[in-house]
């Protein structure tokens, strides 16, 4: 389903800045993987998932998604295979909107605009029926504006959205950092579910170790621009935090995971 062959992208090159963000990247997602991306702060992570995106171009490399070769697609014509949730709830969504309105938005997506009534009843009907599956209360507020809800409330919509057409990636970017833990593990709940309902192949970049071993069928790890650790099924499963952490300094020859890495 997505493809990254030997990526490279270099930030300020040829001057005193110049740092090398993805290193000869390689990744294959196959239909259905529910991946989490974990590495310490400068690792690529967010990278990796602005170069899928369309967010900048890469150096060198190839991006498929679904087999067809989205390297040199801008980041507007790659949306319509992609949904993505960002780390800011302020983000993803039109904050003096309605909720209606923004799953409007989402459910348009890619499709050319005419002249008719903008929501049907029978869409609004289904919009109701999708936000109560949410548990949050949003089925009564379809007519409030998203700039009235909370962050935990903004990135479930967020998230409902991002899924609504179903994309052939989804791309959650550290999606519950600004959270609270409560809150968080709401939304991580609710990510688990609508992957699965959706069958849809997921990147989740997080710093959390434990929501890496938690979620998803498979984790990888980052270090310094390319992948150091990738694992699936029962090894996954059986991973602790202590073991990750001891892994990861064997493959990297770093000692320095515990406080450069801040993952916890």
């Amino acid at each position: 389903m997505l493809e990254l062959k030997n990526i490279y992208k270099t930030f300020n090159a040829g001057t005193v800045n110049e740092k090398q963000a993805l290193s000869g990247l390689n990744l294959t997602l196959n239909d259905g993987d529910f991946v989490t991306v974990i590495g310490g702060n400068g690792a690529g992570k967010s990278t990796m998932l602005n170069a899928v995106a369309g967010t900048w171009a890469v150096d060198a490399g190839q991006i498929l998604i679904g087999g067809t070769d989205v390297t040199h697609l801008p980041e507007f014509k790659r949306a319509k295979f992609i949904g993505r949730v960002f780390q800011d709830p302020m983000m993803g969504t039109a904050p003096t909107m309605q909720i209606e309105e923004n799953l409007a938005l989402a459910a348009r997506r890619g499709q050319s605009r005419g002249l008719r009534w903008g929501i049907t009843k029978t869409e609004r009907a289904d919009y109701r029926e999708l936000l109560r599956d949410l548990d949050l209360g949003l089925e009564d507020r379809l007519t409030s504006k998203v700039g009235l809800l909370s962050g935990g409330q903004r990135q479930a919509l967020t998230l409902l959205m991002a899924a609504l057409k179903r994309p052939k990636l989804l791309l959650l970017d550290e999606h519950t950092a600004a959270l609270d833990p409560k809150t968080a593990a709401k939304v991580l709940e609710l990510s688990d579910r609508i992957v699965e309902e959706n069958h849809l192949t997921t990147m989740m970049v997080t710093h959390n170790m434990k929501d890496a071993i938690a979620h998803g069928n498979r984790l990888i790890m980052m270090y310094e621009g390319h992948i150091v650790i990738d694992v699936s099924g029962e090894e996954k499963k059986k991973l602790t935090v202590p073991q990750l952490l001891e892994l990861f300094s064997k493959v990297s020859g770093s000692d320095e995971a515990d406080d450069k890495m801040l993952l916890s």
